[in-house]
C-alpha cells in the first residue's frame, strides 16, 4: 500500500463525466444541502446536521484527517461543473497491515438514481487498486440499504455476508451490516 500517493498531495481524479476533488468552503451550500437532508442519512452512521456553521466546520475537519493521513473524503462533481457538489464519495481505516481500505460514499438526494455513484466508486477502484496498491477494499451496508447494495454489486463487489450487531452507528445505535468487497486480483482480471 502506497499512501503518499494518497497523502503528500490531494489526488483529483477524473473521468470523461465525473471529477472527485477537494470540497471546499465554496460548495457550503449543497454540502449542507446534503447534510441536513434526514432522507440522505437514514442508512447510514452519520447524524444529520442542520446548522450551517456545524456543516462549515466538518470541511476543516475533512482537512484534519485528511493530515492526520486516516480519511480522505473528496467531493463528486460533474465534469466542468466543479462548483455543484453532487455527493461525497471517501476511503479511510487504511489497514496496512492486511492491505486494505473501506470506502463510503453519498449523494445529494437531487441526483439519486443517476448512476453517479456507480461512476464515482469505479473511478475510486481504479485509483486504489492501481495507484495505491491496495490488495482488498470493502464497504458496510446497512440491510436495509438496497440502492447502496446496488451501486456495490454494480461495480463488481461481492456480498460476504451478514455482520450481525457487529458495529455502533450513530444516531443507529447497534445495528447489522451486510459486508462487500473487491479483491485486487479479481479487479485487475476485469
Amino acid at each position: 500500500m502506497n499512501l503518499d500517493v494518497v497523502f503528500e498531495r490531494f489526488p483529483v481524479l477524473r473521468s470523461d463525466e465525473l471529477v472527485l476533488n477537494r470540497i471546499e468552503e465554496s460548495h457550503l451550500d449543497e454540502l449542507f444541502d446534503i447534510y441536513s437532508n434526514d432522507k440522505v442519512f437514514e442508512y447510514c452512521g452519520i447524524i444529520p446536521k442542520h446548522n450551517k456553521a456545524t456543516v462549515s466546520n466538518m470541511i476543516g475537519h475533512f482537512e484534519r484527517d485528511y493530515a492526520k493521513r486516516s480519511r480522505i473524503k473528496w467531493g463528486i462533481f460533474a465534469s466542468g461543473e466543479e462548483g455543484r457538489l453532487l455527493g461525497i464519495i471517501e476511503a479511510c481505516d487504511f489497514n496496512q497491515k492486511v492491505n486494505m481500505v473501506t470506502i463510503g460514499y453519498f449523494l445529494a438526494e437531487a441526483h439519486w438514481g443517476q448512476g453517479i455513484a456507480s461512476k464515482a466508486v469505479e473511478i475510486l477502484l481504479d485509483y486504489i487498486f492501481r495507484e495505491i496498491q491496495v490488495n482488498r477494499i470493502q464497504a458496510e451496508v446497512m440491510l436495509m440499504n438496497e440502492p447502496s447494495k446496488k451501486v456495490l454489486l454494480k461495480t463488481g463487489f461481492i456480498k460476504e455476508g451478514m455482520l450481525r450487531q457487529a458495529a455502533l452507528w450513530s444516531g443507529k445505535g447497534i445495528v447489522d451490516l451486510e459486508i462487500y468487497s473487491m479483491l485486487r486480483e479479481d479487479y485487475i482480471q476485469v
